[in-house]
């Protein structure tokens, strides 16, 4: 054991009786931050215009923020962006963190001196709880590795602003800097597919313990390691790689493929970063669910998403949630966003101590005939199907198909890029149809009714939607396949890679 292993574990324990400090007390936590939020930004042009000096409970907050998304906040941003002070947060942000939008094209969503130690901690602390519960911490004596973005910056009104995980790779604590892969000049490299080559050219004989990414990139570096050692499994090329830290995305449907490439199951560490900030993470090995970081800047709300298109959704603390039932998630942060909805849905599994799963994107649907299915339940369809065929998928998306052939029903197409695919398609798709119908009472009724026939797959050539994301410049770094869409525009482009 090395001498940052055998430190790290008291480190870990006397962590870890922080957390637990709020994190059974997390209601009264998030009492406190609001009350703190409102007071710190009760002079800035938002919190005039809001009538912050008014606010005393959260029934005034209610009344006096509405939800907003970046369109509804742009105005105040672009005041930032130009480099004005005292408007969402009081003086200037630290960073933009640059995202891509669906409909506000580029967004710059600010980071503060007060929120960027959040990310910070929260990265942290999501390791330290791993050594506190398993006593497992030989990997912070060998190599690390975080696919990320590019940590290049540019400035806007005098403030810097990049990808998170770029913003982020210059505040890697120095005890871990000497661990750390890839250089600085390989995380420069823009062309992913070049930056991977690099890594993989870069980590390949070193000892590799710990590897962090969005699953689908890493599943990538895998493939590239694999072939440029002649074919070996991961565990073969990093004998002490021991734990496998992701997020963005939902695990399991990579899960079988990733431990397939690597050679042996692996522990694993969720964690749930946003540009807004740092949600929460897996805390524990033995129990379900992300432990929400109700003490870390930020106010939650929580809309029923059932409710989240309406004029007047119902707007909830988090002693007011329901558990397993899906939450639009809305966030107040100590860098200025105010009753900010980030797309996300959750429902939570366990409230002492409040923990969440990460369900899907508010946006992220299929109701072309009022159906509402959500990616939760798709994931659930393929996957249980799958697992009990013995299949594996390497990625996947739903859209509905509206127009169909003469004579035909609509249905839900089902674009699949396998790994091993069924030999009878249509069984196959009908056990996936019939797990739906399961999860949604909506769908089912729309299918029994003959409303709509069951869905249809369509199988993808080997490696798909890399190409389709190469295509259009958003392969690797934060980039996401969604795993369902209301339109057809993913559908269409996925046409060109049919088997």
């Amino acid at each position: 054991m090395g001498i940052k292993s055998l430190l790290s574990k008291p480190i870990a324990a006397f962590v870890v009786r922080g957390i637990n400090k709020w994190k059974y007390n997390a209601v009264e936590s998030q009492r406190q931050i609001l009350t703190h939020l409102i007071k710190q930004a009760q002079h800035t042009v938002f919190g005039r215009d809001h009538h912050f000096e008014s606010i005393k409970s959260y029934q005034d907050f209610k009344k006096n923020v509405p939800i907003a998304d970046y369109e509804d906040l742009k105005p105040y941003i672009d005041r930032v962006v130009k480099g004005e002070e005292n408007i969402l947060w009081k003086g200037k942000p630290m960073y933009f963190a640059k995202t891509s939008g669906t409909t506000s094209g580029v967004k710059y969503i600010p980071i503060s001196k007060e929120s960027m130690p959040e990310h910070i901690k929260a990265a942290r602390n999501a390791l330290l709880t791993y050594i506190q519960e398993t006593g497992k911490a030989d990997f912070v004596d060998g190599k690390m590795i975080f696919l990320q973005g590019s940590p290049e910056m540019d400035k806007k009104g005098g403030i810097y602003f990049g990808r998170l995980s770029g913003i982020v790779a210059h505040h890697v604590p120095a005890y871990l800097q000497k661990n750390r892969l890839p250089a600085y000049q390989t995380n420069c490299i823009e062309d992913w597919e070049e930056k991977v080559d690099a890594i993989v050219d870069e980590t390949i004989n070193e000892d590799m313990r710990l590897i962090s990414g969005i699953p689908p990139w890493c599943q990538m570096y895998f493939d590239r390691l694999s072939a440029k050692s002649g074919g070996k499994k991961i565990k073969d090329i990093f004998k002490n790689f021991s734990l496998f830290v992701y997020g963005g995305v939902n695990y399991e449907p990579y899960r079988a493929r990733i431990e397939e490439s690597i050679g042996k199951k692996i522990d694993a560490i969720e964690t749930y970063p946003a540009s807004e900030g740092f949600i929460a993470y897996q805390d524990s090995q033995k129990e379900k669910g992300l432990l929400l970081l109700a003490n870390s800047g930020i106010f939650y709300e929580f809309v029923p998403t059932e409710e989240y298109f309406n004029e007047n959704p119902t707007r909830l603390s988090l002693g007011e949630i329901e558990l397993n039932k899906n939450y639009a998630i809305i966030l107040s942060t100590n860098a200025g966003l105010w009753g900010y909805s980030i797309g996300d849905t959750v429902k939570f599994v366990s409230k002492n101590p409040y923990k969440i799963l990460v369900t899907g994107r508010i946006k992220h649907y299929i109701s072309a005939f009022g159906e509402h299915v959500i990616g939760e339940e798709v994931e659930y369809a393929l996957l249980s199907a799958a697992e009990e065929e013995g299949l594996e998928v390497t990625e996947f998306t739903v859209a509905p198909q509206v127009n169909p052939e003469v004579g035909q029903l609509p249905y839900h197409e089902w674009f699949v890029e396998f790994v091993t695919a069924p030999k009878d398609f249509d069984a196959f798709r009908l056990k996936v149809d019939q797990r739906l119908q399961e999860k949604n009472i909506y769908y089912s009724d729309l299918i029994q009714g003959k409303v709509l026939q069951p869905l249809i797959i369509r199988p993808l050539k080997e490696n798909a939607f890399r190409l389709m994301m190469k295509a259009d410049g958003k392969l690797g770094g934060q980039n996401k396949v969604p795993r369902l869409t209301n339109d057809r525009v993913v559908a269409d482009k996925l046409g060109d890679y049919l088997l």
